[in-house]
């Protein structure tokens, strides 16, 4: 298994002959996406990570198909593959068979978080696509119910550590949760009926039970940064130290006794260019996960489908 750090056959420049115009392509398609949906970039940023945190960055979340790893959990709530279609279409329009699908994630992530107001970074490329789903690896997706200790095994067994897991986790200063993922916390916090979770700021607790009343309607989505949710920024880490992390996997790394996640919220909140460089850096590992490259898999000319 190929993990993080540097990848040989990787490289920012894979397509600087073939498809020279390739970050300016994806860009122009995601920037149209996003005057139809303002919520459009971190959708594409979260397929990238349900993606590679599953038999690594190949795409093979994109498949359709009854095996399909995206009509499992957790990729039910997943969204924005129509704009992955409309990115290929456009880039097999300017060079034919040339980028894979697993090139298009991790591009459009970086730039959705660029555009979103975050950091930018050079993304190496040259992945090439699966050609199975691999519905039976969609367990090693981290979950908002994780513990912190199995957040960061999970995270460690792809090699990203405790400082990839605090900058990655931080990928939730936007984008919204449906109120399935936290309304344990609310209402029955570890099982205990009429509990509410105890690291949770009785204010925001209350505000939450408004808009996820019980038996309401669980697939109500909720702002994961009350204030700027749009925006990349720091705030999430702020919000951890207020206790008004919105998931439970989130505000764990900030209250959970003596653990070594706790200085590093601390340090991202107080300086948002050491988040960002983190964050960037974090992205790189993580895109770097297993990837497919020279012979193995194909350059798929339609992203739900094999060749």
């Amino acid at each position: 298994m190929m993990l993080g750090g540097s990848n040989a056959q990787l490289s920012a420049t894979f397509y600087a002959k073939t498809c020279p115009n390739v970050s300016s392509i994806v860009r122009s398609v995601l920037k149209q996406a996003q005057g139809n949906d303002i919520w459009i970039f971190p959708k594409i940023v979260r397929l990238q990570f349900h993606d590679c945190f599953v038999n690594g960055c190949d795409a093979s979340l994109l498949l359709n198909g009854t095996n399909s790893e995206k009509t499992a959990p957790p990729n039910l709530s997943t969204d924005g593959y129509a704009v992955i279609d409309d990115i290929k279409t456009a880039l097999e329009k300017a060079c034919p068979g040339v980028v894979s699908c697993a090139d298009i994630l991790a591009l459009s992530a970086q730039l959705s978080v660029f555009l979103g107001g975050g950091p930018t970074w050079q993304v190496p490329l040259g992945r090439r696509d699966s050609r199975t789903a691999h519905r039976e690896g969609i367990g090693g997706i981290p979950s908002q119910h994780d513990s912190l200790a199995n957040l960061a095994a999970r995270f460690k067994s792809v090699g990203l550590d405790s400082t990839d897991l605090v900058a990655l986790s931080g990928v939730h200063t936007f984008g919204r949760a449906q109120c399935a993922a936290f309304m344990d916390r609310l209402y029955n916090f570890n099982n205990v009926s009429g509990s509410v979770d105890p690291t949770l700021n009785a204010t925001y607790a209350t505000t939450l039970q408004g808009q996820c009343p019980k038996g309401g309607d669980v697939t109500s989505l909720i702002d994961l940064d009350e204030q700027t949710s749009l925006t990349f920024d720091n705030k999430y880490f702020l919000n951890l130290q207020n206790r008004r992390g919105l998931l439970q996997s989130d505000q764990e790394l900030f209250s959970t006794n003596g653990a070594e996640t706790v200085a590093i919220v601390n340090r991202f909140a107080s300086n948002q260019s050491q988040f960002f460089s983190s964050f960037a850096k974090a992205m790189i590992k993580m895109g770097n996960i297993s990837p497919l490259t020279g012979s193995n898999g194909e350059v798929r000319l339609d992203c739900r489908k094999i060749n």
